[in-house]
Formats: C-alpha cells, structure tokens, sequence
C-alpha cells in the first residue's frame, strides 16, 4: 500500500525545489499532498505543485471543503510522514511556539506521523541562537531534522542554510518508512571521532579516528526510528539525516556533552576514540621550539564510560575497545570493569580493522559471557548487527518491568 506524504512548503527562495521533491515521491509511488503556506504561494504556485502531485495543493485554512471534512484534521489523519523543504525560520519559531494559526502548522499540530524538518534561510539566521534553541526544543520533543548544507546562499553569501539536497531529502523520507522500526522512538546516543586535547593555539594530542563507525551507527539506529543524538569530536563527515548533530572538540566536552543528556536515553554507545591524556597545562601562546621542553606533562581526561558505567540505571551501555595485543583480555576486562552490556573489540593490527578504513573486524562480548566473533565487514553491516543485539537488550529488560 503506497505511503501518504505530506509536502509543506514555507516562504523561502527555496521553494522552488518542492516541485522536485514533489516528482521525486511521485515517481517512488508516494501519495503527496501538498500544504503550502501563504507566504510560499509568492515563491512558487499552488498549480505547479497540483500538476506534479495530482492532487489538489492546500493553502487556505478556511476555504470552503469539497466533502464535510475539517481540512487540517482531515490531511493530518491521513498522513504517514509530513515533510516541510523547505522551512523557513519564521516557520520553525512559530511551530516551536505551539502556534496553529496557518494550515500548515495546524495539521502538524494534529498529526501523530514523523514530522521531518528541512530548514532553508539565510546563514545568519540559521545560525542565530534563538532559533537554535527553537531547532534543540522541536528535537528534543520528537521532530527530526534534515541539515541544510553549506554553499552559496541566495542572498549572496556563503555560509549554512542552503536546502540539504534532493537526494538527501529522499533518503531522509525512506529511512522514516524503514520496515524495521524496531528502536522507534527509543532515545539513542552515539559518540564518534576523535577528541582533540590542545597543547596550544596550534598544536593538540589526538589519534586516528575517522568517525565512520559511530556515524554508521548514528545512521542506522536513525533508519530504524531512534531519536539519535550524536556526540562528535572533529571530523570531515557529513552528519546523516535526521539525526541531531552535537560538535565536540575535547574529552571535557564529551563528557559533559554525554552525561548532561545520560538520564535522557535508553541507549548509548560509545563509539569514540577519547583521548586518554591531555597537556596538564595549556600555552595561551603558541610554544616555540627555542623555549619548548621535550618532556610533556600529561594529566587523564575524564573516563566517560566509567562514569556512565558507575550511575547506569535503565540504560543499555555499549563500549568499543580497540586494541593491540590481548583482544579479548582487554574487552572482557572493559566489560566487567566500565559495567557495559556490551563491548565491541577490534584488533587494529587485523587486516580490515582500524580507523579510517570502510570496514572493520570485531568481536562482540556480552555481560553474560557470551562472544560472538564476526568476519570482516563493512561499517553499515557491523551497525546493523550491533544493533540488533542493542535492541533484543532494549526489549528484553522491558519485559523484565
């Protein structure tokens, strides 16, 4: 049975790619309806989007219905997914409001789909912390969000706020009609990359993570209806749709990042490569080589998975441990001692394992001593494996309340 979307488009310059959006769905046999809101029809018309979608496009909350049918009930009972692409700001503030006072934001008011968010705008407005804040509120009480992307804007400048593509757009939509929703709406945290410890203004101590495995798993646990957070140090990886990015640059950060959102989830999985040791003092000038000393002294960062360890209560813990030598050694004494669920192990001296790579070689060890090794995979299908095992977990202490 083909999907119901509904297609909102808000006043942006960026309006004029709905009609795209609007083909695309057709074409994958999507039901569309379009809302538009008055500010839209300036940008693009109401025939356009009626031509493409087959049906008829809605803009005015009080025009007159062809049956005996409140408009906004109407289109919001028969939605499976409602997109906004794109969504303007005004738009954002005034859904975060709780205001119904156009079609549109009524009938997301009414709805029990997925509200999927694609914010257009200028850079400067994207970025300006009010709407921020907006942006964190709507995350936090289940709306899903689409990044815009980074380019020339209309206006002339560069910077964030361009409409994320079509492309990404459409993988958004797919992955919220995923058939396995088997972590839907449960709250999942996932921490990727590497922390950088900074010795002084140019100079820091970190390692060689990508971030490609905790971002795999941040896509998957999204593609299967988790509310995904995820905690990233720096890297050069796009954040995947729908899930709400948290930049990181230091383990400090990480740990406060994690644990101000720990009583929040019923998941986290640390997936990054927290650096053990910062500078125990750091230069507010750059250290020059005539003055600088060989011997570095160094002081631990804080242990963010013996914290969550120590105050777990309902969470499922997943650690990652990525070792030399003594594999399952290590692992298992991470288990038992960081009080996880869960660790996945990887050797970094096996062919396919590592950081950086597409692929990796674990083993995964389980609180109750099981272990299961698995060949060498690519990072999408260990997430995939690793989560399957983090929801059976989920599900199983449901059953035990």
């Amino acid at each position: 049975m083909s999907k119901t979307v509904i297609l909102g488009v808000t006043g942006s310059i960026a309006a004029y790619k709905a009609a795209e959006l609007a083909s695309l769905m057709v074409k994958r046999n999507y039901v569309v309806h379009v809302i538009m809101t008055p500010a839209a029809t300036r940008f693009i018309t109401p025939l356009t989007l009626q031509a493409i979608s087959q049906n008829p496009v809605h803009v005015d909350m009080f025009a007159s219905p062809g049956s005996w049918e409140i408009g906004h009930i109407s289109l919001a009972g028969r939605a499976d997914l409602v997109l906004v692409a794109p969504a303007s700001a005004d738009f954002i503030a005034r859904l975060a409001a709780g205001m119904a006072d156009d079609l549109l934001a009524a009938t997301i008011m009414a709805t029990r789909a997925t509200v999927l968010l694609a914010p257009a705008m200028n850079d400067g407005m994207y970025a300006n912390p009010v709407l921020q804040e907006k942006i964190v509120y709507l995350k936090g009480v289940g709306y899903r969000f689409i990044e815009p992307e980074t380019g020339r804007l209309a206006c002339g400048t560069v910077g964030q706020g361009r409409l994320a593509s079509p492309e990404a757009i459409i993988g958004a939509v797919s992955q919220a009609f995923s058939s396995n929703r088997d972590l839907a709406d449960k709250r999942i945290l996932v921490t990727a990359g590497p922390t950088r410890e900074p010795l002084d203004p140019v100079r820091y101590l970190s390692n060689y993570s990508s971030g490609k495995m905790g971002y795999a798993i941040a896509e998957e646990a999204c593609r299967r209806g988790a509310r995904v957070t995820l905690v990233s140090g720096p890297t050069q990886l796009a954040p995947p749709p729908g899930v709400s990015l948290v930049p990181v640059e230091t383990a400090q950060e990480m740990f406060e990042a994690v644990v101000g959102r720990y009583d929040q989830v019923d998941a986290v999985i640390k997936a990054a490569a927290v650096a053990d040791f910062r500078p125990r003092q750091k230069s507010e000038q750059k250290l020059k080589k005539q003055v600088f000393s060989p011997v570095l002294e160094l002081e631990r960062t804080p242990d963010i998975l013996g914290y969550l360890g120590e105050h777990k209560s309902r969470q499922v813990l997943v650690g990652f441990a990525a070792e030399t030598e003594n594999l399952l050694e290590n692992a298992g004494g991470k288990l038992r001692q960081k009080n996880l669920d869960l660790v996945v192990a990887n050797n970094l001296t096996e062919p396919g394992a590592g950081f950086g790579v597409d692929t990796n070689l674990v083993t995964l060890l389980y609180s109750n001593g099981e272990t299961v090794k698995l060949p060498v995979l690519s990072k999408k299908e260990v997430a995939g494996i690793l989560l399957d095992k983090v929801a059976a977990i989920i599900q199983a202490q449901a059953k035990k309340v």
